[in-house]
């Protein structure tokens, strides 16, 4: 493990400087394949969070005039910093998240294609300025301006760090915001490296500040003056308290939260090609995913033979430790979690129903759950009906396209779908219906940086990634002129 990033005595990027933190507390980085601690972080404080906010601040108006191609600069510079240091940012996501080297690579690529497509945002962003509109009558035009939102505050969860962050960051600083970031307090160690690289190409003080912690941070960064936006990755439960802290004072917020998605596969589905999509939807990091198609709905004339398949399939999943070789589902990230996603199969296996494999923890050290999946679970139970964030999958069948339409949409949350079908006309038509941000149509979940993220009711507030996650940093100004 690169000791550069395991022991680090300065915490806190503020101002354009390392410091300590000032938190009472110890953040303890864990091992989730061992359970054993990794490094020992120092947490930051609320005062910490002031001073991250008024450097935000200070810095803001020349942030903002620098013209969008110089800042494009400096995000190809985080992306060039991101890249130099991949095979270490690997290393750090599978010890200390536990994902598999596949997914730890997809990550680090993702977070590096992110601010590499910002740039080219942001070098376009000068060009689009000053949009003329002649008004009805022809006695006055108008001038649209895009113009950034200010300093914004954000809190990144513990299940994609490096690719949320990257996510925020990066538009936020090609619209001309600065940015401050709380991290997760149980994956602060990815999160860190880019203040590295914000001092390594010379990003002017206080563009982009980091502080790590837990809920006194997120509390502070919440209830900041400084802050004119607060953008929240993370559980509805916080979403909730974020939300009711920004109120307070009316600003504008983007929030991602969860999901409970489904995946509708049709009787015409190639049964190959729906393993492929199910297995990935849920087991992909260990189903520690807001976008985990968790609910599969199925046509009553295959479920057999898709059931046959995916047990199969799930029984041949290795599962194990990220450094074991061939490894491709690792432990769940925290124990907290672990105990929770354990207690939810207990329960359902406790009410009879059918765990046709999987169903408890494996017997081993670390965070390790079997993947597990319900037969023809009750749409009212817990497990159908509430995120989960493990390795499990409930299942149930329809009889038509228009019952699995409406089973689909029969949830809080609407965040993304997909569709398995041997007809893509067809598959359109259902997706078309399917009330969720993103639907994947007969393939795994791919996420580009030019496409849109987001959900529709409780699943949250905005869209990230694309032009729209430039935008959300971005407020409107029209200028009214006499001819």
């Amino acid at each position: 493990m690169p000791e550069a990033l395991l022991e680090r005595e300065n915490t806190v990027f503020v101002g354009g400087q390392w410091k300590n933190g000032r938190g009472a507390e110890m953040l303890e980085v864990i091992d989730p394949s061992t359970g054993n601690v990794l490094s020992r972080v120092q947490a930051g404080s609320a005062e910490d969070v002031e001073k991250a906010a008024r450097a935000a601040a200070k810095a803001f108006d020349g942030w903002k005039r620098k013209p969008g191609a110089e800042r494009a600069k400096y995000l190809l510079g985080f992306a060039r910093g991101l890249e130099s240091r991949k095979t270490i940012l690997v290393r750090v996501q599978m010890h200390n998240n536990g994902k598999s080297r596949i997914e730890a690579e997809i990550d680090v690529d993702d977070a590096i294609a992110t601010f590499d497509y910002y740039a080219t945002l942001a070098e376009g962003l000068d060009e689009r300025q000053d949009t003329r509109v002649d008004h009805a009558g022809g006695m006055h035009f108008g001038l649209v301006r895009h113009e950034p939102v200010g300093p914004v505050g954000m809190i990144v969860p513990w299940n994609f760090p490096l690719v949320t962050s990257a996510w925020k960051i990066a538009p936020a600083l090609a619209a001309g915001c600065t940015a401050t970031v709380k991290t997760s307090e149980m994956t602060p160690l990815n999160e860190l490296v880019y203040g590295d690289i914000a001092a390594e190409i010379g990003l002017p003080a206080g563009v982009l500040n980091i502080v790590t912690g837990g809920a006194e941070v997120g509390i502070a960064l919440t209830r900041a003056h400084e802050f004119r936006k607060i953008s929240f990755t993370g559980s509805n439960m916080i979403g909730a308290k974020v939300m009711e802290a920004v109120s307070a004072r009316c600003l504008p917020i983007s929030l991602e939260l969860g999901g409970k998605s489904p995946i509708v596969v049709t009787a015409d589905a190639d049964i190959d090609q729906a393993v492929s999509c199910i297995m990935g939807g849920i087991f992909f990091n260990a189903g520690q995913m807001c976008s985990a198609t968790s609910r599969l709905i199925v046509d009553k004339s295959i479920e057999p033979k898709l059931i046959e398949a995916l047990v199969e399939a799930s029984r041949a999943l290795r599962v194990g430790s990220p450094f074991e070789d061939g490894v491709e589902m690792g432990p769940l990230t925290t124990s907290a979690q672990c105990h929770k996603v354990l207690w939810m199969i207990e329960d359902a296996k406790s009410d009879g129903l059918d765990c046709v494999i999987g169903g408890g923890a494996i017997d081993r050290e670390g965070h390790f759950v079997k993947p597990t999946i319900f037969r023809d679970v009750p749409q009212d139970h817990t497990i159908w009906r509430d995120e989960i964030f493990g390795p499990v999958l409930a299942t149930t069948t329809v009889s038509s396209d228009e019952e699995a339409i409406a089973v689909a949409n029969d949830t809080h949350y609407g965040l993304v779908g997909s569709v398995v079908s041997g007809d893509w006309t067809r598959a359109k038509a259902i997706a078309d219906r399917i009330e969720a941000g993103q639907i994947w149509i007969n393939t795994p979940q791919v996420v580009y940086p030019d496409s849109a993220w987001g959900g529709f009711k409780q699943s949250g507030i905005g869209r990230e990634l694309g032009p729209w996650g430039l935008s959300g940093y971005l407020g409107v100004k029209h200028i009214l002129s006499k001819v």
